[in-house]
Formats: structure tokens, C-alpha cells, sequence
């Protein structure tokens, strides 16, 4: 038995989890703003919760990190994770081994293991949420590059400014959170409501298409860049708006208009989405815990 632990800008979500991958027991807790401790502290008492014989801790986290180290670098909203061990914190407090990877890379390596890409040897997947993350697997491997930065998609440059020396990004312009609130707003939704917004996007609503087919065609860009620069099999898409029939194949639309539009890209991208979707990252915790300790591969 593992136990997995996916940490979240509002929750922090744990499972106890069978070597298979298979979720026994899950629930979570609030996210504390107060301090790594404090969290390592909460964490701790869910190990101590279980009756059973823990082997490991699996843990999903945002920001950079040093999987070798258990090092944590920046960490999105919880800024007191940055340079905090947490895995040789919650390590020393449990005493079982603990790993630690970040939470797109984890997702990654959930449809890696037992998702949409585990039959592949060169994939990317990409989670579309408030920005864009994921990872980059290149011969059955995660690849994180020299800096630990490999699969940001979000920091790649959109557009550049010459004359302001301004830079737009990826994580905006491909923003599914963003996308659904301008319809929620043009549409008088509640914020975040994604099943109202596409409501109106199945509906062909004017005004809910208009910004829909704009967000599909930031994104099929972005795919037909990565495509010449990794050259993957297949790509894979994630995130909470990825369940809506309509989205897989409004990627796929604006992919087919670039290429019939711009007639030297020949590439035509092999796209799917996600298998997992809330539990990604427990999965993909799992899977790096089993790597790292177990020497799964």
C-alpha cells in the first residue's frame, strides 16, 4: 500500500493506493496557507490515519522540482514551499521512503503508465486549466531537461512586441479558464461555470464560438509548433474541459484549417485526449514513486 498525495491551490488531495495504481481510499483536506510545516504537519496525519502498512509516500506539487533532492523551487500560489525539502520533511516525520515530482509532469506520467499514451514512445501531453502544463516523454521517458523546466508550456512566448519589447505567453492565450469565464461573462454565467459555457458552445451560440474557435486555434498552434520541435506520436489533452465532446474535436478543426491554410505545414498531429482526469496526478505520483524507488520502468 502507497499513499498518494496531490498538492492543490485549494485542496490537497490523497489516496491510499495498491502498487497497480488501483485507489482503495481517497478523500482531502484544505490547503493551509501558513507554512511548508504546517503542511508537512497535515500531510503527516493523514499517513498516520491509516491502519494499514504504508510502503511509500507518492507526492504530486506545483513548482520546479529536484526529484533527486526532494527540493522544491517557487510553487505557484503556495510561495512557502521555495527552496523547502519537502519530501525529507514528511520523510523524516513518517519514516518511509518519500518521492516528489510536479503536478503536470505527474499527469504526464499517468497516461504514460496506464493512460492515452502508454503504448507510445515519444508523447506530449498538455493540461489545460488557468495555464498550460503537462510533460514531454521521449522514448518511454519523461524528459525534464538540464533545468527542470522541459514541458512549461506555459512560458513559451506566443507573440513579441518589437517595439515594446513586450512578450505575450502561452499559459494566457491558451487559458481554458480564461476562455470559459469571457463566455460566462458575455453569457451572464456564474465564474468558472465550464458546463454553462459549453452549453452555449454546443449550441453554437455566436458570441460563445467566437471565443471558443480563438482559443482552439491558440491551441492547434501551439500543437503544430511542438510537433516540428519534438515530432511526438501523439499528443495528449487534459484538464477539466477536455471531457467536453466538443473540445477534442474543436482542437482538431483549428488544427486542419492552419494546415489547409498555411499549406507548408505538412505535419498532422496524432490527438487524443487524457484517460485520467481528476486523479492524474495521484496516478502519476504513483508511477514516479515506483520509478525512483522500485525501479519500475
Amino acid at each position: 500500500m502507497y499513499l498518494g498525495l496531490d498538492i492543490g491551490g485549494t485542496f490537497v488531495k490523497y489516496a491510499w493506493m495498491e502498487r497497480t495504481g488501483e485507489i482503495v481510499e481517497q478523500g482531502k483536506f484544505k490547503t493551509p496557507y501558513d507554512s511548508a510545516e504546517f503542511l508537512v504537519e497535515k500531510m503527516a496525519e493523514v499517513y498516520h490515519q491509516s491502519t494499514k502498512e504504508i510502503k511509500g509516500i507518492a507526492i504530486s506539487c506545483p513548482g520546479t522540482i529536484d526529484v533527486e533532492s526532494g527540493v522544491v523551487y517557487h510553487g505557484g500560489a503556495l510561495t512557502y514551499l521555495h527552496e523547502k525539502n519537502i519530501a525529507q520533511m514528511l520523510s523524516d516525520k513518517c519514516g518511509v521512503p518519500v518521492s516528489i515530482e510536479n503536478d503536470g509532469k505527474c499527469a504526464a506520467l499517468a497516461e504514460r503508465w496506464q493512460g492515452s499514451v502508454k503504448d507510445y514512445q515519444h508523447s506530449v501531453i498538455l493540461t489545460l486549466g488557468t495555464g498550460v502544463g503537462g510533460g514531454i516523454i521521449i522514448n518511454g521517458k519523461l524528459y525534464r531537461g538540464a533545468n527542470l523546466e522541459a514541458g512549461e508550456q506555459s512560458y513559451v512566448m506566443e507573440s513579441f512586441s518589437h517595439e515594446k519589447n513586450h512578450a505575450e505567453f502561452v499559459g494566457p492565450a491558451c487559458s481554458a479558464s480564461d476562455m470559459v469565464n469571457e463566455i460566462a461573462e458575455l453569457k451572464g454565467l456564474e465564474e468558472n461555470d465550464g458546463i454553462g459555457a459549453f452549453k452555449y458552445i454546443d449550441a453554437e451560440d455566436p458570441e460563445a464560438l467566437q471565443v471558443f474557435n480563438w482559443f482552439c486555434k491558440n491551441v492547434a498552434v501551439q500543437i503544430l509548433n511542438l510537433q516540428y520541435i519534438i515530432d511526438p506520436e501523439i499528443f495528449a489533452l487534459g484538464g477539466g474541459v477536455s471531457v467536453q465532446p466538443a473540445f477534442l474535436k474543436g482542437i482538431k478543426a483549428a488544427v486542419e484549417l492552419i494546415v489547409t491554410e498555411n499549406p507548408h505545414h505538412v505535419a498532422s498531429p496524432n490527438i487524443v485526449t487524457c484517460h485520467f482526469n481528476s486523479a492524474a496526478n495521484l496516478y502519476g505520483a504513483l508511477y514516479h514513486y515506483l520509478i525512483q524507488h522500485e525501479s519500475l520502468d
